[in-house]
């Protein structure tokens, strides 16, 4: 599979309002080289200290999300570096992030993780329980971290009404927030709608959303050990 053509492929594919990720969880550094020597500069990864490694050993003007579920306690080794945190589904990781982020005297972009799926295993803040957390005068005083989105997963399923339903629906919840004078203010930095992976990306951006994680259409399937 020639990584460098895919990527090609992607960039004049995706309209230009739509960000690629490059999930490139559990392959290896050569192959991500594949991936920056064709442009590419945004990868995910979903585990803190797999990603931590590749930082060490990749260029600098990478920018690093983490995509997956995050452990409290794993927040300090990917502090330093880190650009933008998807899955942030609780006001104690949050506090967490703005923690180690001041003590590396910088500020995280983190996007609040939504339930949309019907499935039990999907991790995600309800609407109301995000919105709470949004106008709360406790992430007021988190002066290193910055919400500027929202990122959800849809269910896994190839019924495209069910998926288009699920974004659509945080869609709605996006918009929503973004134009709430409290969520977005003055600052106007609610602006990420991440939603869309390998199977279900055209659909994602069809229902708004203008930034994509694709793996496996990129790199090719996993070898999960």
């Amino acid at each position: 599979m020639m990584i460098a053509e895919n990527i090609q492929r992607f960039k004049n594919k995706l309209p230009k309002h739509v960000t690629l990720v490059a999930v490139s969880k559990t392959k290896p550094v050569d192959e991500l080289m594949q991936a920056y020597n064709a442009g590419q500069r945004i990868f995910g990864e979903n585990k803190i200290q797999e990603m931590e490694a590749k930082w060490q050993q990749m260029p600098k003007d990478i920018q690093w999300h983490m995509i997956g579920h995050v452990q409290r306690n794993k927040v300090k080794f990917m502090a330093p570096f880190v650009s933008l945190i998807h899955a942030v589904d609780s006001f104690k990781l949050l506090k967490e992030i703005d923690k180690e982020a001041k003590k590396n005297a910088r500020t995280i972009e983190c996007l609040l993780q939504i339930k949309i799926a019907e499935e039990e295993s999907k991790f995600g803040m309800e609407k109301m329980e995000a919105y709470n957390l949004l106008i709360s005068e406790e992430v007021k005083k988190l002066t290193n971290v910055k919400i500027v989105g929202l990122m959800g997963m849809a269910s896994f399923t190839e019924n495209e009404e069910q998926l288009s339903e699920e974004f659509q629906k945080l869609k709605k919840i996006f918009e929503e927030f973004r134009n709430h004078p409290i969520i977005n203010g003055e600052s106007n930095l609610f602006k990420i709608l991440s939603m869309g992976m390998s199977g279900d990306y055209e659909i994602a951006i069809k229902n708004g959303s203008n930034m994509v994680r694709v793996g496996s259409a990129i790199f090719g399937e996993r070898n999960y050990q």
